[in-house]
C-alpha cells in the first residue's frame, strides 16, 4: 500500500509539474480561447450581446446569515450583459428570520435592475443536490446554456465569467471549467494554515494533473461553470451520496465529456476555523467519496465508449488509492504498526517503508508549497491524526453504515474573519467549558502511543520513541480541542 501511494503521488507531481512548468501546457495553449466581444458586457450593446450565451448563476445556501450578503453581492457584480445572466439564490434556510433577510437582499438587488431570483423549497430533501436539481427545473433555468455554481462563502471576481465561459463556447467537448480556491482566512490559526497547504496541493497537483493528463478530475462543488447540456446528458444532480459534485463529474466523464482546470483564476472563500467544523467537512468528503466508489464501480467497468486506460484511472487512481488506501495506510501504518513494532522485536520494518517512502512523499508535497515548508513537520503529524477520522469515514462509506448520509453544513464567520486575525497559531480552549470539545478516540490513541513510546525508550531499541512521542502529543492536542479558533458551546 505504501508503494501504491508513493507511486500515485509521484505520478501526479511529475505530470502536473512537467505539463505546466516545463511544457507550458496552459489552458490557452491546449484549448481554443478568444475573448468575448468588448464593450457589450458593460455598455449593453444589443448586437454584440447576442453572441453572449445565457448564463445561470446558482448560489445554494442554508442558514448562511454570516455570508449571504457577500456571495449575493459578488454574483450580482459579475461582468456580463444584464439580459444574458440570471442570478438564482437557492435558499434552504430553516430559520424564518434568515430567510427574510436573504429575500430582502435579493429584492434590494432586483430593485437595481439585476435579474435575480429567490427560490425556496418546502423540504431540504437531497440537501445541496436537491436544491441544485430543483433550481434547474425552472423554465428560465432551462433556457440557459451554462451554469456557474458558488457556495455561499465564495466571492468571484467581476471578470470570472469573461475568463471561463470562452473555453466552453469555443470547445464543445468541454463540460466543466473548474477554478482554484483562494482563502481569506488562511492565516487565522494553525488549523487554517494546514488546510491551505492540503488544498493548495490538491489544486496544484491533483486537479492540474487530472486536467492535463486525463481531462478529468473531481468537481469541487463550487467556483466552476458547467455546460447545462452535459448535466442533462449525465442524468442531472443526484442525492445518493454526500458528494453530489463528484458524482456528477464521474457520470459526465463516462459520457465522454472533458473537464478543464484553470489555476490562474482564483475565487475567494473561507476555511473552517474550528476543529468541529473541519471534522464534519472531512467526514462528508471522505465518506461520500468511498460511498460513491461503492455505487459506481460496476457502472465504470460496464460503461461503453470509455477507454480501458480511463477506467483504470477512475477505479484505481482516482478512487481506490486516493480515497481508500491513503487514509487507511496513513493511520494503520504510522499510528499503529510502527508503534506496536517496538514491543515486538521479531517485527522488522524495512527502511524504505519507514523512511524513504515518507520522505519522498514529504518532499514532493513541500516542493509545491515552498512558502509553508516550515510547517511541513506539523502538517505531517496533523494529517496522521486526521487520517483516523478519515479512515472511519472511508469505511462508513464503503460499508454503507448509518452515518453514510450525514450532512452538516460547514460553519462560516463571514465578515467576522477580520476580527479573527489576532488569534494566535494555537488558541487554547478550556475543555471543561464544553464536553463536545473532547474527542475520546484521539485521547485513547494518544494513550496507546505514549505507552509504546515509553516502552521503546526504557526497554526497546530506542529507534522510534521520539517520533511516537511527537505523534502522541499531537493526538493529545486535538483530543482536548487545543487547535483552531474558539467557538461558543451553545448557539
Amino acid at each position: 500500500m505504501s508503494v501504491m501511494l508513493v507511486l500515485e503521488v509521484f505520478y501526479m507531481s511529475v505530470s502536473s509539474f512537467v505539463a505546466v512548468k516545463l511544457l507550458r501546457r496552459v489552458p490557452e495553449r491546449r484549448y481554443k480561447w478568444e475573448p468575448m466581444p468588448s464593450g457589450s458586457a458593460k455598455d449593453g450593446d444589443e448586437e454584440a450581446a447576442e453572441v453572449y450565451p445565457m448564463v445561470l448563476v446558482q448560489i445554494p445556501m442554508y442558514n448562511e446569515i454570516e455570508v449571504y450578503k457577500i456571495s449575493i453581492g459578488a454574483a450580482c457584480a459579475l461582468t456580463w450583459p444584464p439580459d444574458r445572466i440570471i442570478i438564482q439564490v437557492l435558499d434552504d434556510s430553516t430559520d424564518p428570520l434568515i430567510r427574510e433577510f436573504v429575500e430582502l437582499e435579493c429584492k434590494d438587488w432586483a430593485s437595481k435592475k439585476i435579474n435575480i431570483r429567490y427560490e425556496i423549497r418546502e423540504t431540504r430533501k437531497g440537501y445541496k443536490a436537491g436544491a441544485l436539481r430543483k433550481g434547474m427545473e425552472h423554465s428560465y433555468a432551462q433556457e440557459c446554456d451554462f451554469v456557474a455554481i458558488f457556495d455561499a462563502d465564495f466571492q468571484p471576481e467581476p471578470d470570472f465569467l469573461l475568463r471561463t465561459i470562452p473555453f466552453l463556447v469555443h470547445n464543445p467537448k468541454i463540460a466543466l471549467v473548474q477554478t482554484r480556491w483562494e482563502f481569506v482566512n488562511y492565516d487565522v490559526c494553525l488549523l487554517t494554515r494546514i488546510q491551505k497547504m492540503s488544498l493548495d496541493y490538491h489544486f496544484k497537483v491533483e486537479q492540474e494533473s487530472g486536467s492535463s493528463m486525463h481531462a478529468f478530475f473531481g468537481f469541487n462543488g463550487t467556483a466552476g461553470v458547467w455546460r447545462v447540456s452535459a448535466i442533462s446528458e449525465a442524468g442531472g444532480w443526484k442525492d445518493r451520496t454526500t458528494v453530489e459534485d463528484m458524482d456528477l463529474a464521474v457520470r459526465a466523464s463516462l459520457k465522454g465529456w472533458q473537464f478543464l482546470y484553470i489555476g490562474d483564476i482564483k475565487v475567494k472563500s473561507e476555511l473552517p476555523s474550528t476543529l468541529k467544523a473541519y471534522r464534519h467537512q472531512q467526514h462528508r468528503w471522505t465518506c461520500g467519496a468511498t460511498h460513491l466508489f461503492r455505487k459506481m464501480a460496476r457502472d465504470i467497468i460496464r460503461s461503453k465508449g470509455v477507454s480501458v486506460w480511463k477506467k483504470f484511472h477512475l477505479l484505481y487512481s482516482f478512487f481506490f488509492v486516493r480515497r481508500v488506501v491513503a487514509p487507511i495506510l496513513t493511520f494503520l501504518f504510522y499510528c499503529i504498526v510502527i508503534p506496536l513494532s517496538v514491543m515486538v522485536p521479531e517485527v522488522s520494518i524495512p527502511v524504505w517503508g519507514i523512511f524513504y517512502i515518507p520522505t519522498a512523499i514529504t518532499i514532493m508535497t513541500a516542493i509545491r508549497n515552498p512558502w509553508s515548508i516550515h510547517l511541513v513537520p506539523i502538517w505531517i503529524l496533523f494529517e496522521n491524526v486526521m487520517s483516523m477520522h478519515r479512515m472511519r469515514a472511508a469505511m462508513a462509506g464503503l460499508l454503507e453504515t448509518m452515518y453514510v448520509g450525514e450532512w452538516v453544513v460547514t460553519e462560516k464567520v463571514g465578515d467576522h474573519v477580520k476580527d479573527k486575525l489576532e488569534v494566535p497559531l494555537l488558541t487554547p480552549v478550556k475543555p471543561t467549558e464544553c464536553v463536545e470539545r473532547i474527542y475520546v478516540p484521539e485521547l485513547l490513541v494518544a494513550l496507546f502511543l505514549l505507552v509504546c513510546a515509553s516502552y521503546d525508550l526504557v526497554l526497546g531499541s530506542g529507534r522510534y520513541h521520539l517520533y511516537i512521542f511527537l505523534q502522541a502529543s499531537v493526538f493529545l492536542v486535538l483530543g482536548f480541542g487545543f487547535v483552531g479558533t474558539r467557538e461558543p458551546c451553545c448557539p
